[in-house]
């Protein structure tokens, strides 16, 4: 909670910091990484170059901002999820406590350049506390992630040894390494790529295996991608690979009614995950999967997808090729369980969609690839 000498100031000046919230974390961005290129590491550098990476910093801030002020803003149950989301991409990063304390700096200091005299120091002090309200709950919730996986900030990865290689669609690829862990449907490891121009850079790929298994990755090669495009030229069997533990926080909760699972494009290795968790522990439910997909070679985890499904009785599959896919055409009520991984356009647009039918907000979960900016534009106007 924001003290009372820093709430009145925060709702003040929290118009003119989401006006300008973009420029500020572009800011940030451009000083930080001048000053320790290193950083270039953590950070997805096709993000950086669309500013998908800056923009998500700044829907996360103006939302965490506006509820610690109490201004409008999103509800505490979709701030609290997009904390949640932050701490578990942190922690397949391996982002470390210390970081903050350089962020912190730098964040603190393009608010002054951005703002200039605006930028009292009671209105630093305020956004002072406000980041690092934000800072220590992601650090003890980071802590627990760490804690549970077995790892710390200083060591979050381990060495693994690719087990096979198959093709998963015409452009997709599974990847099975020699390590069962514990993981929950819906999860994710992060790949971390030593690449051949000496850079390394990281990326979550979600796991599409059954719990129990050895861990399984399905890549997209993304024109353009770096890690993407080096595991699908230079990763067979017998390589090695540095991977984190499972991380994640979509895993469905135990119940019995139905579910709707739906994905776009590559978005199906998620649900693939999810899919065959309910047909190895809850057979019984109701299940719907649609899927859109550009052409029926691209469509990945096909088969696989088929075959858990064929153990629910209940089950039904849509698929939609080469065209939109129609949420007016897919079962919903209010005791649904929707979830969603694809493109955000296309989340975005299937979640109104169902909203519109009655299909309650907090039934509606979903995944991004990359920044997350499906949830996290919010108002700052007091």
């Amino acid at each position: 909670m924001l003290s009372e000498a820093s709430a009145p100031i925060v709702r003040a000046t929290l118009p003119a910091v989401g006006e300008h919230l973009e420029a500020i974390t572009g800011t940030f961005y451009d000083t930080m990484l001048g000053d320790h290129p290193d950083l270039l590491n953590l950070f997805s550098r096709s993000a950086q170059a669309t500013g998908e990476q800056k923009a998500a910093l700044a829907g996360a801030i103006a939302a965490y901002g506006a509820q610690l002020a109490g201004v409008g803003g999103l509800p505490t149950s979709t701030v609290d999820r997009i904390v949640e989301r932050i701490a578990q991409r942190h922690a397949a990063l391996g982002i470390r406590p210390e970081q903050y304390t350089l962020v912190g700096k730098y964040l603190l200091g393009a608010v002054g350049t951005v703002l200039g005299a605006a930028v009292t120091p009671a209105v630093a002090a305020a956004w002072d506390e406000v980041y690092w309200l934000f800072a220590v709950r992601l650090i003890g919730r980071e802590a627990r992630l760490y804690a549970s996986a077995g790892v710390t900030g200083t060591e979050p990865f381990r060495r693994v040894t690719v087990l096979g290689r198959e093709q998963a669609a015409a452009d997709t690829v599974s990847f099975t390494v020699d390590w069962a862990a514990p993981f929950q449907p819906g999860q994710y490891i992060s790949v971390a790529a030593d690449l051949p121009d000496g850079t390394r850079q990281i990326r979550q790929y979600s796991l599409t295996g059954a719990p129990g298994e050895p861990l399984r990755i399905t890549v997209r090669h993304v024109p353009g991608g770096a890690v993407s495009g080096w595991l699908h030229a230079s990763v067979h069997a017998g390589d090695v690979l540095t991977v984190s533990p499972p991380y994640g926080d979509l895993s469905p909760p135990p119940g019995d009614g139905p579910l709707l699972l739906i994905s776009a494009g590559v978005g199906v290795t998620t649900i693939a995950s999810i899919l065959a968790h309910v047909a190895a522990t809850q057979p019984g439910r109701v299940v719907t999967l649609a899927h859109a997909e550009r052409t029926p070679e691209r469509h990945a985890l096909r088969d696989w997808v088929a075959a858990h499904g064929a153990l629910i009785p209940n089950f039904d599959s849509r698929v939609w090729y080469g065209e939109r896919m129609d949420p007016e055409l897919l079962p919903v009520t209010p005791e649904t369980e929707v979830y969603l991984c694809g493109p955000i356009p296309f989340m975005r647009a299937v979640r109104a969609a169902l909203l519109a039918r009655g299909a309650p907000t907090e039934r509606i979960r979903y995944e991004v690839f990359g920044s997350d900016r499906f949830h996290t534009a919010a108002p700052v106007a007091a």
